[in-house]
């Protein structure tokens, strides 16, 4: 993001692969053999992650302040495109009064509504590998492609193999092609579309010491924090239906005068969600009394992101930015970014 708002950089991809597995192996090793056109090598190491010890600490006497400090500041909090924010906005949240007791903090932070997805973990499962890791961080080139074969290979889990469709590639790269300041004093967001691009989200953030600014596309409330890297296929039309996500043809939004006003530099981005794709061996039984007994699942999750100060225009925009994420949990996780 920094090299696109310096004006150069151009997009980047990057690919994340995880694989768990419910077996083990004293001397886990695996390997994801991914087609030539990735351009990453022949093979792709999960490393298994060593175990962390941690120590036990004995117990401490914390000193209290002589002084205690009340909290101070406030979160103001927009959503939904537009020149001028809406009736009822900003709503606030005063930190002392939550300190105090007169606002629940539990009623205070909504997000968006969504499934956190639980790709493999060295939490979940009994053997876990990943790439990149500590020994190997090789990158994915700016023309590297995922169409083609996969295979995964490891003395912890069964082969896997599946193969990635023309429009199973990397997510293309989005670009803001528009952050203009308008002489009303509100922004105009434009971007490019992305091809197989579900939904696209816009959130702004800013303020100074004692007070935070969000800003959200949503159309209802929403905190521009948490925000999701991934997205499941019913959660992005759920999301879109309801217009917490903007649709797949929207490429403007305008971020209304108050927002500026409050956050005068406030830092962008725009997140393109790419849905998902799935694969399961052995396939579901046409017999529904026939018990699915799975081997193993891949799921490939695509997303495309970018960023700069709101408002100000960067050189070579439309150009710059981050691209395309992919994720494949279950075997492989992917990432384009622009």
């Amino acid at each position: 993001m920094m090299r696109a708002m310096m004006g150069g950089g151009g997009a980047s991809k990057t690919l994340q692969l995880q694989l768990g597995s419910g077996q083990t192996n004293p001397a886990p090793a695996a390997d994801h053999l991914p087609p030539s056109g990735l351009q990453a090598g022949p093979a792709l190491p999960l490393l298994t992650p060593k175990p962390v010890q941690t120590q036990r600490e004995e117990p401490r006497e914390y000193d209290v302040p002589e002084q205690y400090q009340k909290p101070k500041g406030k979160m103001l909090i927009f959503w939904g495109c537009g020149e001028r924010a809406r009736p009822g906005q900003p709503y606030v949240i005063d930190f002392a009064k939550m300190a105090s007791g007169q606002q629940n903090p539990a009623t205070l932070f909504k997000g968006i509504d969504y499934r956190p997805m639980q790709p493999p973990s060295v939490q979940r499962n009994r053997t876990y590998g990943e790439w990149p890791n500590e020994k190997t961080r090789d990158l994915v080139p700016s023309n590297g492609s995922l169409v083609g074969a996969h295979t995964i290979r490891g003395n912890y889990s069964p082969e896997i193999n599946f193969t990635l469709e023309e429009d199973q590639d990397f997510l293309g790269p989005i670009n803001l092609t528009t952050n203009a300041k308008a002489p009303g004093g509100w922004v105009n967001l434009g971007w490019n579309l992305v091809g197989n691009a579900q939904a696209y989200y816009a959130t702004a953030m800013g303020g100074d010491g004692d007070t935070v600014v969000m800003w959200t596309s949503s159309e209802t409330q929403a905190a521009g924090f948490s925000n999701p890297d991934f997205l499941s296929q019913s959660d992005i039309n759920r999301l879109v239906a309801n217009k917490t996500l903007m649709g797949p043809a929207q490429k403007t939004c305008a971020v209304p005068k108050e927002v500026l006003d409050a956050a005068p530099s406030a830092i962008a981005q725009l997140v393109a969600y790419g849905g998902e794709a799935n694969f399961v061996y052995p396939p579901r039984p046409q017999d529904p009394k026939v018990t699915w007994n799975q081997q193993w699942a891949v799921k490939v999750r695509y997303r495309s992101a970018t960023g700069g100060i709101l408002g100000q225009e960067m050189p070579n925009m439309g150009g710059g930015g981050r691209g395309g994420r992919a994720g494949m949990p279950g075997a492989p996780a992917q990432q384009p970014q622009q």
